[in-house]
């Protein structure tokens, strides 16, 4: 597999428009992170309540996957995507004219930013339509590669939040988005041979694979870790080490900006040595460091690197995950990238729920990264067990030219 023969199989204009949406979709998803120490302060805001703030627009995407995987189905990932951006501009620019003034106003922009999460069930198979088996991970590492915005707002919105105030953000933040939703109109295009549209009967056949709800953990712990961590730890740098908000921005953008730009690494080394291989020493690597970094090490810089180090693992898994799940479920990728992609998002609400429900009942953030340190080990028995009937069924050598 060479650089050119991956040029030559689909079409870039459309690879650059998914990841290009994608990035601005996934700044816009977090947004509520890096502003969550100035929001959390004008609002008065507890433990708990910063928790739920930064984990709901995570869940409210993870739902709305599901509902984005239907509606690709129906009328095609681009116009699917197009509909996504539209609504998430109008939710800003209200947010932005009316002003945030409650918690509970907080969690329903947060609901409405749940669309922009949902961007990955039309984004990815926008991309995965247009490229054969043997560069799947590599397509859909680039154009997974958009969550390389999550870095740009940690390290772009606490300093205009400091410099023009928090909620004008929401209107700076429209700027870029109007932009990417003209470029992805003129560029973006369907696939010819797009799947016909299933019938719901069909979704739920999907669901009683068991492989489905393998792939669905896998990402749950993988992304769900991705973005868990990134909407938390502007927060939790601040609370645990004292940093002001543009500085926990900052060390949060290099822990995000980790994990996002090895997503292509991750495909493509999954390209090359196996979905299984990759994700096995990813598991293993996140699990460990989650454990050392709940015991809260005493340096900045030393959480820093621990941090910057699970989100490459993490970030690498992402990638290694959509390298398997096209493979298994080509026919059905619209469908199992909202489901999976779900999976995700629901990992990132739970990790981000736990953190501010564990550090306010037990004065500590140690036991929510211990049990998620358990689900990454857990992942990996299980990955062990499934690994060699993959290989030997729907990944076999003489069923697929993908490495399994």
């Amino acid at each position: 597999m060479t650089k050119s023969s991956f040029l030559k199989a689909g079409h870039a204009p459309t690879l650059f428009s998914a990841f290009l949406y994608f990035d601005l979709a996934f700044m816009v998803w977090v947004l509520l992170g890096p502003l969550g120490v100035q929001i959390a302060h004008s609002l008065q805001l507890s433990p708990m309540q910063k928790g739920m703030m930064v984990a709901t627009p995570i869940l409210s995407g993870a739902v709305l996957r599901v509902v984005m995987g239907l509606l690709v189905d129906q009328v095609k990932p681009k116009m699917a995507g197009a509909i996504g951006q539209a609504v998430v501009i109008v939710a800003l620019f209200a947010a932005w004219q009316l002003g945030i003034h409650s918690y509970e106003q907080v969690l329903v922009l947060g609901m409405f930013l749940g669309v922009a999460g949902a961007s990955f069930a039309a984004a990815l198979p926008l991309a995965s339509r247009w490229y054969p088996p043997e560069h799947q991970g590599t397509a859909m590492g680039i154009a997974g590669a958009g969550n390389t915005g999550t870095a740009f707002a940690a390290l772009i919105t606490p300093s205009l939040a400091v410099a023009y105030g928090w909620n004008n953000v929401f209107g700076l933040a429209l700027i870029p988005l109007v932009i990417t939703f003209v470029i992805y109109m003129l560029l973006a295009k369907d696939v010819a041979d797009s799947p016909a549209p299933k019938s719901l009967s069909e979704y739920i056949a999907t669901l009683k694979d068991k492989d489905a709800w393998w792939f669905m953990f896998f990402y749950a712990v993988t992304f769900g870790g991705f973005v868990g961590l990134a909407s938390s730890l502007p927060i939790y740098f601040n609370t645990q080490y004292g940093l002001d908000a543009k500085t926990a921005g900052f060390f949060t953008a290099a822990c995000v900006f980790a994990g996002s730009i090895v997503r292509p690494v991750g495909g493509n080394v999954a390209d090359r040595i196996g979905g299984v291989k990759s994700l096995t020493v990813m598991y293993s690597i996140a699990a460990i460091t989650l454990v050392a970094i709940s015991f809260a090490p005493s340096s900045v810089w030393g959480a820093l690197g621990l941090f910057m180090l699970v989100m490459l693992s993490l970030g690498m898994g992402n990638g290694a995950v959509f390298q398997l799940v096209p493979q298994r479920f080509r026919k059905e990728i619209a469908i199992m990238t909202g489901m999976v992609g779900m999976a995700g998002g629901v990992g990132g609400f739970y990790l981000a729920a736990s953190l501010g429900f564990f550090k306010q009942s037990t004065g500590s953030y140690q036991t929510g990264f211990l049990v998620f340190a358990g689900l990454a080990a857990i992942a990996l028995i299980g990955l062990t067990n499934v690994k060699k009937r993959w290989r030997t069924t729907w990944g076999a050598a003489h069923l697929t030219t993908a490495k399994i």
